[in-house]
């Protein structure tokens, strides 16, 4: 990496990081509040109706999806507002004009997505320790997955981003498409528990994959092969990065 690339790139992070930081009351505070509310609802009052599962309190066994949940929605959110409101302020343009690759400004976007995403995460996980004791199965796999998963859905946000072409558009995605997957990815439930059918429905949902595989990295227990589920999350990766740089060379979302 050039002299040139590497000081645009740590702008950018610098940026990005800066940004939420700043506004942290916004950013990193209504995820810890709402996580503390799934843990005092599903955890403590509902949890203990519906008993063990696999072998774990309920609570312990929601405690990863919750965390994953986090995880994934604010890098998502934190890449698509960042990139909307860049384009909205036509800030953009000195990016574009500047003499940097798209890597670059690609990969500046990414990291402030993934670390807004994992410190989200290590919050709800302390907040997790307030309602109930955790055990790590394999840390190497849940900063693997936790890594990979923010770089995923800052992916995701990019792509989000760049189509957005009004406010609406950048809570349209989220609303309608990203929070039925996460509630549908097997937060709350096993894939035991499934019919045949939405069994099979379950495995088309990338987000099981994430959750199980961070899931068995905290207790030791998926509902998914788990180098199948690495591979999903490396595969989705590769290609929605290539896609979005794709976009960004064609300038899609960009210029106009």
């Amino acid at each position: 990496m050039s002299s040139i690339n590497y000081i645009a790139f740590k702008t950018i992070v610098h940026r990005e990081v800066s940004r939420f930081m700043r506004i942290w009351s916004q950013t990193l505070l209504p995820p810890a509040i709402t996580m503390a509310l799934y843990f005092l609802i599903f955890g403590r009052f509902i949890g203990p109706r519906i008993g063990a599962m696999h072998g774990v309190t309920y609570i312990q066994y929601i405690v990863p999806g919750l965390i994953m949940m986090s995880l994934i929605m604010n890098a998502y959110s934190n890449v698509t507002t960042s990139l909307f409101g860049t384009k909205f302020q036509k800030n953009i343009d000195e990016m574009l004009i500047a003499p940097i690759s798209n890597h670059i400004i690609l990969g500046g976007f990414l990291i402030g997505g993934v670390l807004r995403g994992v410190l989200v995460g290590i919050i709800v996980m302390g907040i997790a320790l307030c309602f109930t004791h955790l055990k790590i199965h394999n840390g190497f796999l849940i900063i693997f997955v936790g890594v990979c998963s923010s770089f995923l859905f800052s992916l995701a946000g990019f792509t989000n981003g760049l189509f957005a072409n009004h406010f609406d558009d950048v809570s349209i995605i989220p609303t309608f498409v990203l929070t039925p997957l996460t509630y549908l990815g097997g937060v709350f439930y096993s894939m035991d528990q499934l019919s045949p059918f939405w069994r099979g429905v379950s495995v088309l949902n990338p987000i099981v994959y994430m959750v199980n595989a961070f899931r068995y990295g905290m207790l030791g227990i998926s509902d998914v092969n788990i180098y199948g589920a690495m591979g999903v999350i490396i595969i989705f990766s590769i290609a929605l990065y290539g896609f979005n740089l794709f976009l960004m060379n064609k300038g899609y979302g960009l210029r106009t």
